[in-house]
């Protein structure tokens, strides 16, 4: 009986330790994956995000966003694997291509160089990215001209401060975020040319309390308008006003690449620059599904109608100023306004 008892208890032990395993597999060693209820069709898409987070309330959700809107209308089954840090980028991106995905999205500049050397690794997937240009047969990159959607909200901010001090919150300092703050400084400069400008990088697009901290500084320098290019860090840009609007002090924040208004409420977001990257996600997405996709570039811009300023901006501006922001929307359209994509 003994040796029957000490059979079983080990056979337990083992089954245990089985099991623990197994479910362990299921734990992301990039910090959680999902994905919805089961679409009807055999295509999949993965999505790997950017250290921001999949919740940042701007980049990475609008883009889960669109994946879901695939998702939901039967196209394919989607899902996305959260990073960490940049040490997760290429694990994540070869978890998707290991698992036969359709195709494997990268969100964000940061990303480049993971895509590029998975995709080099694995010729036959197919790969795409936001915000950077990647050089290879199996590889879309979308980019867009951030400066433009960035010079209307500009004209809006330079329009309707009541200091003549405007700020901006960027994330890392890159090419990229520094043309969010090219536009938006030519937009204040072309309506209000007297407007100071401050600007301040965070460092980092995770850090909802340095961005907390970057907005006290600006607001307690008299600054009355800031926009943030900063992900989920310009959260912490709209905790800093909201709490200054409850004690009386009528300060805004301008939102970006969705409209934040719907996420921080009318009464703190004066207008958002919309960047539409869900449309990106989703064209792509379904090109993949239609069999269509191929490699190389796009940018998107206000002629694309890739970037523009948030239908409830009407809300907050005023019409005479929407009518100006239009006015520089056609001009910059047709040519007749160049705007600066560089920091000068």
């Amino acid at each position: 009986m003994k040796k029957v008892y000490s059979l079983s208890l080990i056979m337990v032990l083992a089954l245990s330790v089985i099991l623990a395993a197994c479910g362990n597999k299921s734990d992301n060693a990039s910090g959680g994956s999902t994905s919805g209820s089961k679409g009807s069709s055999d295509v999949k898409v993965g999505m790997v995000t950017d250290v921001g987070g999949v919740n940042d309330k701007s980049f990475n959700q609008s883009a889960w966003e669109a994946l879901e809107k695939v998702q939901s209308a039967g196209g394919a089954n989607v899902k996305y694997l959260q990073s960490k840090s940049d040490q997760d980028y290429i694990p994540n991106l070869n978890q998707f291509v290991k698992d036969g995905y359709s195709l494997t999205w990268g969100i964000g500049f940061n990303l480049a160089d993971a895509i590029k050397t998975v995709a080099g690794q694995n010729p036959d997937a197919k790969l795409a990215i936001i915000d950077s240009v990647v050089d290879a047969p199996n590889v879309k990159s979308v980019t867009f001209s951030e400066n433009e959607g960035s010079f209307l909200v500009g004209v809006v901010a330079g329009k309707m401060t009541k200091t003549n001090k405007i700020g901006f919150v960027g994330g890392e300092k890159s090419p990229l975020i520094q043309r969010f703050e090219a536009g938006f400084q030519a937009g204040i400069k072309a309506v209000n040319p007297k407007a100071e400008f401050i600007a301040n990088y965070a460092g980092a697009f995770d850090k909802p309390d340095v961005g907390k901290a970057a907005a006290a500084t600006m607001y307690n320098e008299g600054v009355d308008i800031i926009f943030h290019a900063a992900g989920a860090t310009g959260t912490g840009v709209f905790n800093e006003a909201a709490s200054r609007k409850k004690s009386g002090q009528q300060v805004w924040v301008i939102g970006v690449d969705k409209d934040q208004s719907l996420e921080f409420g009318d009464e703190v977001t004066l207008t958002s620059m919309i960047k539409r990257v869900d449309t990106a996600v989703e064209k792509v997405s379904q090109e993949v599904i239609d069999g269509t996709f191929k490699g190389g570039t796009e940018t998107l811009g206000l002629k694309d109608d890739g970037v523009g300023i948030a239908e409830t901006s009407s809300k907050n501006v005023p019409a005479d100023v929407l009518k100006l922001v239009d006015e520089y929307k056609a001009k910059i359209v047709a040519g007749e306004v160049k705007v600066p994509d560089t920091v000068k």
